[in-house]
C-alpha cells in the first residue's frame, strides 16, 4: 500500500538505495507536505552535525492529529462534496477528520467531540434534506445533548429564490450555540454560486480551529493521504460539450404536458455515471426575455450585454436579495420602501426579474445587471439510461414547466431550452453529478420496488435497463403514474417489452384524470399492502423519485400504513418500521 502513494519517483536511480528502498522513500516523501519534508531536512542535517548520533536531546515524536468531526447535510450533493474537501485540507493541516452524514448521525455522541464543522443545505421552504431529517429533528428536540466544551462552525448552503434562505444552516448555527458550543468561526450563508466563497470560509475556519502550537511537529496520518490521493485520481467533473441525438416529446399531441426525451451523446466517451445519478445542464435564457429587459432598461444594442444575460446570469429569479442589491444600485425610494415595510418577501411572490424593472423604472446600467443578477446555475436532472445498454449516450428525461403568474406566461430556464430552442444536432453544456445514495443493490438477485410517477421514472428506466443487461436474478416492481393514460403514460411500450423479457416484473399504474376521483401511486400502494410488505421483508429495496412536497411524503405515509394492514401494528410501531427500512438503506429517495 506504501508504495502505492507516491505517484512519482522523487529520488534518481543513481540514489545510493537498493530499488525497494528508494521506492519506499518515494512513497514517504511522495505524500509528503513541504512543511513536513522541511522537518526531515532539519532532522537529517541535525543528525549529520552530531557526528551521525541522535542527538542527546531526541527530537519530539509527532503530535497525535487534532480530531475534527465534519457533519453534512446535503440534499443534491453539495454539502457532501464540500464536507470532503474540509476533510482534505484538513488533513494537510495536521487534523484527523471524520466526514459524518446526517442521515448517520448518531446525536448523542456529538457531546464527545472536540471540534465540529456543519455544512447544511436548505430544502424547499426551510425544511432540512430528507436524508438529514431525523438527526436535525433530534439535535433541535429536547433531548439533545449538551455540547459545552465544543468548538465548531456552520456552513450553510440555500437558493435566494426560496423566501427561507439558509434556514436550516442558520437554525443549527444558533442551536449549537444554544447548547454550550463555542463559535469558532463566523457561519457563511452561500447562494449557488457558493464554490469560490466556500473553499475562502474553509480554509478560514481551519485555521481559526487550529490549536495554538509552539512546536513544528506536525502528525502524519500517510494512510489517509493514500484516500486523498485516490479522490484526486477521480475523472474529471468539468462541463463537457455533447450533442443532441434524439429529441421526443413523449406526450400525445392532445396532452396538455409536454415531456422530452433528450439523447446526448459524448465525443469523447461518455462518463462512468452509474444508474441513479443526474446530469446537469447549462441552460440559456429566453432570448425574448433578454430582449424585453434589454428593451426596458434602455440597453438595447449592447451585443456583449445580450450574450452574458443569455448564457450567464440568472434573469428569472426574484428574491428579497435582488430587490435590495436593485434598491442599492439605483437608489429607487419606492424599492427601498418596499424593503423597510417588510413587504418585499410578498410581493416578489410569482414575480420575475422583468417584473421588478417594470414596476421601479430607474436609470439600469450593465454593471447594474451584473450586480443585481447571479450567476445562471445548472440544472440537474436524473439519467434515464444504463451505460451498458445505450454506451456512450445519456438519456433525460424533461418536463417543460410552463405558467402564469401576475398575468405574464412564465417558463422554467432549462426545461423550455431544452424544449423550445434545442434540436437534434444541437450542442449543450452538461456535467455529471453522481449520486451514491440512490444507487441499486449490489446483489442483482435483490428485489427493487420502484415509485416514480411522472418524470420521476427517469431513474427506473436506467434502473430496468441496468439489470436487464446483467440479467439480474431480483424481481422489480415499477409504480408509475400521471394524468391520462392514452396521452401521457411515459415510455408505455418499453415498460410492456421489459415485461416480456423479465427485466420488469409488475407494474401498476395510476392515472389521475381518467376517472371522477382522482388515483395517484399512494393509492396503488394501499391496495397492494399486503404483497408489497412481504416484498419489503423479504429484502427488496425501495425506491421513491420525483415531487418531494407532496408525492414522496403521501408515499411514505402509504408504506406506513401498508405495516399497519400487512401486520396489524400500531401507527407507531409501523413507523418505526419504515425508519428502519431508512436506517440500513432500504428505502432511498432522490427528490426535488
Amino acid at each position: 500500500m506504501a508504495l502505492a502513494m507516491a505517484r512519482h519517483a522523487i529520488l534518481p536511480r543513481t540514489a545510493p538505495f537498493e530499488d525497494k528502498e528508494r521506492a519506499s522513500l518515494d512513497a514517504v516523501l511522495g505524500a509528503a507536505t513541504p512543511i513536513q519534508r522541511a522537518w526531515l531536512a532539519g532532522f537529517l542535517a541535525g543528525l549529520d552535525a552530531a557526528g551521525g548520533q541522535p542527538a542527546a536531546a531526541p527530537a519530539a515524536p509527532p503530535k497525535a492529529a487534532e480530531p475534527l468531526t465534519i457533519l453534512f447535510a446535503s440534499e443534491s450533493g453539495n454539502s457532501e462534496k464540500l464536507a470532503s474537501d474540509v476533510a482534505k485540507l484538513a488533513r494537510k493541516n495536521g487534523f484527523k477528520p471524520k466526514v459524518v452524514d446526517f442521515f448517520d448521525l448518531d446525536v448523542a455522541s456529538l457531546a464527545k467531540e472536540k471540534r465540529v464543522v456543519a455544512i447544511a443545505a436548505t430544502w424547499g421552504e426551510g425544511e432540512p434534506p430528507a436524508r438529514a431529517t431525523r438527526a436535525y429533528g433530534e439535535l433541535m428536540g429536547d433531548g439533545a445533548p449538551r455540547l459545552d466544551g465544543i468548538e465548531f462552525a456552520v456552513l450553510s448552503l440555500g437558493d435566494t429564490s426560496y423566501a427561507e434562505f439558509c434556514a436550516i444552516g442558520k437554525a443549527l448555527d444558533a442551536r449549537f450555540e444554544a447548547l454550550g458550543a463555542k463559535r469558532a468561526f463566523e457561519r457563511a450563508d452561500l447562494d449557488l454560486d457558493f464554490d469560490k466563497p466556500a473553499a475562502e470560509w474553509i480554509k478560514n475556519t481551519l485555521k481559526a480551529l487550529t490549536p495554538a502550537s509552539t512546536d513544528n511537529v506536525v502528525a502524519v496520518d500517510f494512510a489517509a493521504r493514500a484516500v486523498e490521493d485516490d479522490e484526486d485520481d477521480e475523472p474529471s467533473r468539468e462541463p463537457k460539450v455533447v450533442e443532441v441525438v434524439d429529441h421526443v416529446n413523449l406526450n400525445s399531441s392532445r396532452s396538455d404536458k409536454e415531456t422530452i426525451h433528450l439523447a446526448l451523446e459524448f465525443e469523447d466517451g461518455a462518463p462512468a455515471y452509474e444508474p441513479g445519478d443526474a446530469l446537469e445542464i447549462y441552460p440559456e435564457n429566453d432570448p425574448a426575455l433578454v430582449d424585453e429587459i434589454l428593451a426596458a432598461t434602455g440597453l438595447t444594442g449592447d451585443d456583449a450585454l445580450r450574450q452574458a444575460l443569455l448564457a450567464e446570469r440568472d434573469i428569472t429569479t426574484l428574491s428579497a436579495t435582488t430587490v435590495e442589491r436593485f434598491a442599492k444600485a439605483t437608489g429607487h425610494a419606492d424599492a427601498q420602501k418596499l424593503i423597510d415595510s417588510g413587504e418585499a418577501k410578498a410581493w416578489i411572490e410569482g414575480r420575475h426579474l422583468i417584473d421588478l424593472i417594470q414596476s421601479f423604472p430607474a436609470t439600469v446600467t450593465a454593471d447594474h445587471l451584473n450586480t443585481i443578477t447571479r450567476p445562471l446555475p445548472p440544472r440537474a436532472y436524473s439519467i434515464a439510461s444504463s451505460r451498458k445498454e445505450v454506451g456512450d449516450e445519456v438519456h433525460l428525461v424533461i418536463a417543460a414547466v410552463r405558467y402564469e403568474t401576475h398575468g405574464r406566461a412564465r417558463s422554467g430556464v432549462a426545461s423550455t431550452h431544452v424544449a423550445d430552442r434545442v434540436k437534434n444536432g444541437a450542442k449543450l453544456r452538461v456535467k455529471l453529478k453522481p449520486n451514491r445514495h440512490f444507487r441499486l443493490p449490489q446483489d442483482p438477485a435483490t428485489d427493487i420496488i420502484m415509485v416514480g410517477p411522472g418524470t420521476g421514472v427517469a431513474p427506473f428506466r436506467a434502473f430496468v435497463q441496468e439489470r436487464r443487461a446483467v440479467e439480474a436474478p431480483g424481481r422489480s416492481w415499477l409504480f408509475f403514474g400521471d394524468r391520462h393514460f392514452t396521452h401521457d403514460f411515459l415510455y408505455q411500450l418499453e415498460w410492456q417489452d421489459a415485461l416480456e423479457d423479465g427485466s420488469l416484473t409488475k407494474i401498476d399504474v395510476a392515472f389521475s384524470r381518467d376517472q371522477p376521483e382522482k388515483i395517484y401511486v399512494q393509492d396503488r400502494i394501499d391496495h397492494h399492502a399486503r404483497e408489497l410488505v412481504a416484498w419489503l421483508d423479504g429484502g427488496a429495496h425501495f425506491y421513491v423519485c420525483g415531487d418531494a412536497n407532496r408525492m414522496a411524503k403521501d408515499v411514505r405515509n402509504a408504506v406506513v400504513r401498508a405495516y399497519q394492514t400487512a401486520k396489524a401494528l400500531s401507527p407507531a410501531d409501523a413507523e418505526a418500521a419504515v425508519a428502519a427500512l431508512e436506517r440500513a438503506h432500504l428505502y432511498q429517495q432522490d427528490v426535488y
